[in-house]
């Protein structure tokens, strides 16, 4: 990255490599785009020989040679040790490989790895300092407690006594939902299903994870459409497509590895349209910017799709065939998003739309790429819908170089989602109704009814939890609104940012009341300084007790990770655990011990030394993992297929992810051909079934034993008469079932005469299952490999989610709005009564910001976002000084317009003000990124509250090293109506110098 401080990088300005260039250079590169074929960097690179040049040989994973000791302590001059460890940037989600440089025990270098598919040997700038995450010097090394104000050092047998001790204390006065765990996206795989299995085994439903504050929309609303709720396809098989849309991603800073995809794409033509409120650098890339009033996500895109309905460039057969209810969701667009009524909502003039549908319409596939600037609103469910609803109208859903492009955020929410600390489901999203318990029950090898009676009450075992957006109320909701016996008494942060999550304000209020509070971290987060800090004194518990616990970062151990394209990949442990801390997995272990089910949450697993002390070994979690997952198919992935993947990255295709013919791992045998790389799940079936994974969903044009599928028959088989199963001749290639069918169980098997193809064996198990709960695999087996079936149904998409609030999506203003006259027209839903276990308002909040005027005192709504060298809440990032040089301030970006009325220059401090009562002391960026209306803050900042520096709260030596105003302290009240995610996206302020 190329960065000056004049040009403003303090201010989150700095420039990306190629925007500085002369003309000179830009003349060069287009006359040399005509003259030379496309290559990509990993090909160019190994060509060039640079691949070696760097120091390793591309696709080596072991190199010894002689060196020099590390010190005087260690080995004799001459017999150091070098060993090249592969693991994954523990950062967005892209999955970007790097070879760590281990000498003598310390990580003394890094790569990235020119072989890997994914990120083709380029690093963005998080990533070119990873190193540093591991050893950097402002982790917390040992655990602590919080006396008299102060953090003093402790043991780890007095923190996990007491902390145990106080949770067996809370338990058996309030019961196990007065305890509260929020689990993190960054735990591995392994680790992640541990926490839910950890938690259930405690006996309660109350824990949750990042998921749930920045993609719980995307994955609720696409699996309502179509079946599972993920991306579709892959960064990788961008470059396949004609045409892309982002909407609320901003990938080059958010992503910026991800955009060498697109960026290869444009070399061939294609064209890329961004639509944002602010001009970001994805914008500057675009063949097209079109910016609109924040939180009108579905006027925009239903008013691109009246376009298309209007010329008829829909794609008829398709809908016909894999489709249903479009025809009503034609009706409704038509006469609702009229251009007038489009531009009236969102801003954006007829021509604009016009030309992206045309644009996305005659240059099929096209594909369409949303995160969190669609998702974090109060309709985000809906809005999400109707970005599926363009697709399905274009046909792109299941075709190479269409689909959705759905980029999470953390290096492991898609895997901590699919499998991790969900409060409505099970590890697969197996739901926790009674037959879900029980599978796992068989699973785990424990017994239904004991982790029944662990529970609370039976009702309590199959009501979901309260969110992790929600766990302020939680505390602080009149105990008789709450929809459990206790209010929370106890939070445990098990690797989670507070200044994430929305009304900072009021969880510092939450925190200061709770009994224990715990904080379990590689870095201690704002939660500990929050938690130190003194409150209102009205709010102080002085029974309060404060704990943080350190964790070893994902480069301590080893595991897997799922990308956003749910590749999963491998990361080999590169250093041992430095100062005290330990493993997640290994604290998980000895925290259940000391709550009396240690043996049960490990009763499967091998155990193996760490420091002299036991914990489990995650090859043997995911292979619980593999046995267990049948519905979304993490059960082909097992640790050899996997860590056979990560040595052969150079033999994998860049843009079809798949294996370039046979190639063995030397030391398995195993032969990677047909694989597509990371095993994308679904990948069905056991390991020896040996599924390649899935790279496009719903993509029939493939055998379903090569990656081949269709969508998901979910919601039954008809609706009002009208058929849900897919129509004749829509099915996978080489299916002998060529119409559409339900899902797969002993019943249809045997009517369909296939069930004496399993195995005596497998009847024993598959008898009264289906293909969900058959522990054998055979259910799948017989059907995709015998008889190219799917074992989920062939279905229709669902362009009408019935059971959701608005059925065919619907504009709805957010609680906060800046436009009285579009909330009479477009208003909020109705409140809502133990919603996830609490009330929750909508109407009644809009109407009483209407009434007291709020938008008056409020003029500016405020967005929020990320930026290129800070990731999540920000402390890793920021503790690490090569990161924190580039980014010095917390910042907020408003119009040369709205900051001339309020005599705002470049640079002034100022304050940011909300509805809230918070007030923010940061510096004014005056930029027409943002349009009058709207100022714009970087989430990542932590550690300053409202004008205070909170460096003397920090545990002493593990302060990051940049602290700001967190924009979550001033953001206001908002949740989406089916998930409870937090509005982020649209909310108010106003913005005023400092005297």
């Amino acid at each position: 990255m190329l960065l000056t401080k004049k040009s403003g990088a303090a201010h989150g300005v700095a420039r990306v490599n190629g925007e500085s260039r002369s003309p000179f250079i830009h003349s060069l590169q287009r006359g040399l785009s005509h003259a030379l074929p496309t290559m990509d960097r990993r090909a160019f690179l190994r060509r060039s020989g640079l691949g070696v040049g760097v120091g390793i040989a591309a696709g080596s994973l072991t190199l010894v040679k002689k060196a020099k000791a590390a010190s005087a302590n260690g080995p004799a001059v001459g017999t150091g040790k070098i060993e090249v460890k592969r693991t994954v940037c523990t950062h967005c989600s892209v999955g970007c490989a790097i070879d760590a440089v281990v000498e003598n025990g310390v990580w003394v270098r890094q790569e990235p790895v020119f072989d890997s598919p994914i990120n083709l040997g380029a690093h963005c700038a998080k990533g070119a300092a990873i190193r540093e995450h591991g050893h950097g010097e402002f982790r917390l090394r040992y655990p602590m407690k919080l006396v008299d104000g102060k953090y003093q050092r402790i043991s780890w047998d007095q923190a996990l006594n007491e902390i145990a001790g106080r949770i067996q204390e809370i338990r058996k006065a309030s019961g196990p939902d007065a305890i509260y765990w929020i689990g993190s996206s960054k735990h591995s795989n392994e680790q992640s299903y541990l926490m839910r299995k950890f938690v259930s085994l405690f006996g309660s439903n109350n824990c949750d994870h990042q998921a749930r504050i920045c993609h719980s929309t995307t994955v609720s609303g696409v699996a309502n459409t179509w079946g599972y709720g993920a991306m579709t396809n892959s960064y990788n098989d961008m470059q396949n497509s004609k045409a892309a849309l982002y909407i609320g991603s901003n990938a080059a800073e958010a992503h910026p590895v991800s955009m060498l995809h697109m960026l290869h794409a444009k070399e061939n033509g294609t064209k890329m349209i961004v639509c944002d409120p602010r001009f970001t650098r994805t914008a500057a890339k675009a063949d097209q910017y079109i910016r609109f009033r924040s939180g009108t996500d579905i006027p925009v895109l239903f008013g691109i799709l009246y376009h298309v309905f209007k010329n008829g460039w829909e794609d008829k057969k398709y809908i016909n065939d894999r489709v249903y209810g479009m025809d009503k969701v034609r009706e409704d667009v038509l006469a609702k998003w009229t251009p007038d009524k489009v531009f009236e909502a969102s801003g954006v003039p007829e021509e604009a739309l016009y030309k992206a549908a045309e644009t996305m319409a005659k240059n099929r596939p096209s594909t369409i790429v949303w995160c969190m600037g669609q998702t974090q609103h109060s309709i985000g469910n809906a809005m999400v819908r109707a970005s599926c609803i363009l697709q399905l109208a274009l046909g792109n859903v299941g075709v190479s170089g269409g689909g959705a492009n759905i980029f999470r955020g953390h290096d492991n929410v898609q895997g901590a989602t699919d499998i991790g600390p969900n409060p409505d489901s099970l590890p697969g999203y197996y739901g926790i109704t009674e037959g879900s318990w029980r599978h796992y029950a068989t699973v785990w090898g424990v017994d239904y009814d004991w982790i029944k009676g662990r529970f609370a009450s039976p009702a309590m075992m199959s009501k979901p939890g309260i969110t992790v957006s929600r766990w302020i109320d939680g505390v602080l909701e009149k105990n008789e609104v709450i929809d459990q016996d206790p209010n929370l008494r106890a939070v445990v942060y098990w690797g989670h940012a507070p200044n994430s999550q929305s009304r900072g304000a009021e969880m510092k209020r939450a925190m200061d009341k709770l009994d224990l509070l715990v904080v379990v971290d590689p870095y201690p987060s704002a939660t500990a300084a929050m938690a130190a800090m003194p409150g209102k004194p009205e709010d102080q518990n002085p029974n309060r007790a404060v704990y943080l616990l350190p964790a070893a970062t994902q480069f301590e151990t080893s595991g897997s990770v799922t990308a956003s394209n749910r590749s999963i990949q491998w990361r080999e442990k590169v250093i041992e655990p430095l100062w005290e801390s330990r493993s997640d997995h290994m604290i998980m272990y000895q925290l259940a011990e000391k709550l009396g089910f240690g043996k049960e949450l490990v009763k499967n697993y091998k155990m193996q030394k760490v420091k002299g002390m036991d914990e489990p070994v995650p090859e043997d979690i995911l292979r619980e993992v593999n046995k267990s997952n049948w519905t979304i198919g993490y059960t082909g992935q097992s640790p050899e297929r996997l860590k056979a993947h990560m040595k052969l990255m150079a033999h994998f295709d860049v843009k079809s992810l798949r294996a370039k013919g046979s190639v063995k791992d030397p030391e398995t045998g195993y032969d990677i051909q047909g694989d597509f790389f990371g095993l994308p799940w679904p990948c069905w079936g056991t390991p020896e079934l040996k599924h390649p994974g899935t790279h496009v969903l719903y993509n029939p044009s493939l055998p379903v034993m090569e990656g081949g599928g269709c969508f998901r028959a979910n919601f039954g088989v008809e609706k009002d008469g009208v058929n849900l199963l897919a129509e004749d001749g829509s099915h996978p290639q080489g299916s002998e079932i060529t119409t559409g069918y339900p899902e797969i169980d002993h019943v249809f098997v045997k009517k369909l005469g296939w069930w004496g193809e399993l195995t005596p064996a497998e009847q024993a198990l598959a008898e009264g299952k289906n293909w969900k709960t058959d522990l054998s695999g055979g259910l799948i087996r017989v059907a995709m490999k015998n008889h190219g079936v799917y074992p989920f149904g062939n279905a229709k998409a669902r362009a009408i989610v019935w059971n959701f609030p608005d059925g065919i999506p619907q504009h709805r203003e957010p609680i906060y709005s800046t436009r009285p006259d579009l909330v009479a027209k477009y208003p909020t839903h109705d409140d809502k009564k133990a919603f996830w276990r609490l009330p929750t308002l909508y109407k009644t909040l809009q109407q009483k910001n209407l009434q007291d005027k709020v938008h008056e005192k409020f003029p500016l709504i405020l967005s929020s976002g990320r930026l290129t060298e800070y990731e999540g809440g920000g402390d890793e990032t920021r503790s690490n000084p090569w990161l924190a040089e580039l980014q010095q301030e917390a910042f907020v970006e408003i119009n040369p317009k709205a900051a001339a009325e309020r005599n705002i220059r470049n640079g002034d401090r100022v304050w940011l003000k909300t509805p809230t009562g918070a007030q923010l002391n940061v510096q004014a960026l005056v930029t027409e990124r943002v349009g009058p209306d709207t100022c714009w803050m970087p989430f990542h900042f932590a550690g300053r509250w409202m004008g205070t520096d909170m460096l003397p709260y920090y545990p002493s030596g593990a302060a990051p090293v940049v602290r700001g105003e967190a924009v979550n302290t001033a953001t206001t009240y908002g949740y989406d109506s089916v998930t409870m995610m937090q509005e982020t996206k649209t909310t108010i302020c106003n913005v005023e110098k400092v005297a």
